[in-house]
Formats: C-alpha cells, structure tokens, sequence
C-alpha cells in the first residue's frame, strides 16, 4: 500500500485538478517515489464526470513535458476516508469538501496554493479566460508540488 494518497480536486475536474494531478504524478515519478503515491482528482461538481481534461490544460502540460491521462469524476463520500490529502484549488472548493465530508472522515483537507512558496493561495479556474490562466496553473502546481513533496520530507 502506498505510504500516502493525494486527491487533487477542482470544480468540474477538468482543469485544474488534472493538471495538479499529473504535474504531481510526473514529479513523483521523475523522482522515483511512484510507489510511494497513491494519486487522484476529482471535481466537487458532477458537470463533466467521464470527460477527458480540457485541451488547453492537456496541452498546457504537454508542452511542459507532462503528460495528462485522466477522465472526470466527482468527489465520493469514499474518498474522505481513502486518502490522506485533498487538496483543492480555492476557498469555495474547500468548503464545498467540508460540506461533503462525511462523519467519521480522515483526509487532511487544504487548499494546495497553501503550499506555494510565493504565496499565491489561489490556483484561480481559467476555464473562461485567456491561455495565461492555463500557464499561470501550471507554474503554481509546479511550486506547490516541489513545496508539498518537501513538507513530507522528500527532497
């Protein structure tokens, strides 16, 4: 068994916490701690359960060497107990899980920006804007990867 699960969770899952999702895996892997993670992501809502990320988030990795293979799903009662992180993009995420999770729950719920050595809290949705937003995401999820890593002591 993995020594730690990690949710990534987002609105509709097709953004953000893809992106988090595979930034992570992809750096886990380069540092050959795959075995080490067991992780995932999720949306709060079920708007594009089954749907394949965004283009511009996929694309928006590839083009930074990481690769995305993820399909949409919402958020289940199972997963407050089944992982050890749910990180989430903003505030409204973070207390929609806190409104979700069920009694008895043991993820640590956090917004992952809280992470970010620049202080930049919110992993902000570029859904309706510009391909920045998607860039912006990008290095964010980098940073807060690298910083979340080092808060669980891997270098």
């Amino acid at each position: 068994m993995p020594a730690t699960s990690v949710l990534f969770v987002c609105l509709g899952n097709i953004c953000r916490s893809p992106m988090a999702e595979a930034v992570f895996k992809h750096t886990v892997e380069k540092r050959g701690l795959s075995a080490e993670f067991d992780i995932d992501s999720a949306g709060t809502a079920s708007y594009h359960v089954g749907a394949s990320p965004d283009a511009r988030s996929a694309e928006t990795c590839r083009k930074n060497g990481v690769p995305v293979k993820h399909r949409a799903r919402q958020v289940s009662a199972d997963d407050f107990t089944k992982y050890d992180y749910i990180l989430c993009m903003d505030e409204e995420n973070l207390r929609d899980l806190k409104d979700m999770a069920p009694k008895g729950y043991t993820a640590t719920m956090k917004m992952f920006g809280t992470f970010d050595p620049k202080g930049d809290r919110i992993i902000k949705d570029p859904y309706y804007g510009p391909q920045g937003g998607f860039d912006r995401n990008f290095a964010q999820c980098s940073r807060c990867t690298d910083a979340f890593l080092e808060s669980l002591g891997y270098e």
